[in-house]
């Protein structure tokens, strides 16, 4: 079942009224600098802050005819100041009202991101203490290796994210920047005080730049999401695998009435996982974008404006709802012990091989030759698809370094979890 929810905080944060808000704050933030400047008065500051809004409506027929946005919302605020509106956006350039806004809209959606990651790692742990002992075979390349446990994966899967939550952290500081210096960055129409003292009331650091802030922090945010979102498709993925039929190790929850196929009723399908795959892709692209923006003509040109517009709120509200239906998946998902256990078994013993190997090793026997009667044995085992542990007893060379008990013994997968005491105290999980 898709966890179904509406998104109404990530979503308010792009939202045009929040935009248009944010603008607001930037502006009278530039207006109360130049109040404590002595450049705006203190009567007109007053007017400005009592009456300064705006009209989302108002504002998009003023741009249709405009066809400049910050103009248009200039224009629209004008109407509700009055006369004092002659101090408003003093000695700014477009951006610097946009960037700046842009990187505290952006901070916005990261902190709430930041608050779901927090919430899928917190379920990680949950979940790898509570199987930190339950038995499942450890595979490479898809083949068996050795057993290892599922709580041991999912703490692998813990301190992943709790990297990716750092990331996100980072990127909050990396879209922590403002910009108030004019046209091309001079300060030549708008004194350096004025920005520092703006900024400091937004609580943005300032950043050398021309026209803009330049695009290599933003792309530092979109690499912090799409590197998330890796992370979350590599879980997803590992759900998808292990719910094949022929692993039936752990699965999805499937609600009471949900369906998973049109034509056979049987199915149940890995769909919540498969979008979390899908959507990642998306998040991964728009990185691109976001690196493509770097590099601009001279001072600016405004071919990374449009592109911002849509991975802005696409890649943020991807990331919210990736994080939020991955946790639905870890907290309400279905452990299957039993094929745990008999997949385990599935290959007859021979996942005790490296530890055959090692005994004889031990023994006095070469690493090549023995490498060689193990591994000739193993592989009779899975054709003949008889015990590794009856078949390796009666190797006549085997018999010459291991007694029959001590072979017994060999085929113990306890042996295989001594250390998960100490992994987990290790990675800060208990």
């Amino acid at each position: 079942m898709i966890e179904r929810y509406s998104l109404p905080e990530i979503s308010r944060i792009w939202s045009l009224e929040n935009k248009y808000q944010t603008w607001l704050k930037v502006e009278l933030a530039v207006c109360t600098a130049y109040n404590k400047t002595g450049r705006i008065p203190d009567e007109s500051f007053e007017k400005i802050i009592k009456n300064a809004r705006f009209n989302v409506n108002e504002i998009e027929e003023i741009e249709r005819v405009a066809k400049h946005d910050v103009i248009a919302f200039l224009t629209n605020v004008a109407k509700y100041v009055g006369e004092d509106s002659r101090f408003i956006h003093l000695g700014l350039t477009s951006s610097d009202i946009g960037d700046t806004s842009f990187s505290l809209i952006l901070r916005e959606a990261l902190e709430l991101i930041s608050k779901k990651t927090s919430a899928l790692k917190d379920s990680l742990r949950n979940q790898a203490l509570r199987h930190k002992f339950t038995p499942m075979m450890g595979r490479t390349h898809g083949i068996h290796a050795e057993p290892v446990t599922f709580g041991f994966k999912l703490l692998i899967f813990y301190e992943e994210i709790k990297r990716a939550e750092g990331r996100i952290k980072n990127a909050l500081r990396s879209a922590s920047f403002g910009k108030l210096s004019g046209a091309v960055g001079t300060y030549a129409n708008i004194p350096p005080e004025v920005e520092k003292i703006a900024l400091g009331q937004l609580n943005l650091n300032d950043i050398l730049s021309n026209q803009v802030i330049q695009r290599d922090v933003y792309a530092d945010v979109f690499y912090s999401l799409a590197s998330l979102a890796a992370s979350c498709e590599k879980i997803a993925l590992e759900i998808r695998h292990l719910m094949r039929t022929e692993v039936s190790e752990a699965e999805e929850p499937f609600a009471a009435g949900q369906k998973g196929s049109s034509a056979m009723p049987h199915k149940k399908n890995p769909i919540i996982s498969e979008n979390i795959c899908g959507l990642s892709r998306v998040l991964r692209s728009n990185l691109i974008s976001a690196l493509e923006n770097i590099p601009l003509w001279h001072e600016r040109d405004i071919s990374h404006s449009s592109v911002e517009r849509i991975i802005g709120p696409d890649s943020t509200i991807l990331a919210y709802y990736i994080l939020h239906q991955l946790t639905f998946i870890i907290d309400n998902m279905n452990i299957n012990k039993e094929n745990m256990l008999k997949n385990i078994d599935l290959t007859k013993g021979v996942i005790f091989s490296q530890k055959i190997l090692l005994s004889l090793i031990d023994k006095g026997m070469l690493r090549e030759e023995a490498y060689k009667i193990v591994q000739k044995t193993a592989h009779e085992s899975i054709l003949s698809r008889t015990s590794f542990k009856e078949l390796i007893k009666k190797e006549a060379l085997v018999s010459k370094y291991l007694t029959q008990e001590e072979i017994e013994a060999l085929f113990d997968i306890n042996y295989y979890y001594k250390y998960i005491n100490y992994i987990f105290d290790r990675y800060g999980a208990e």
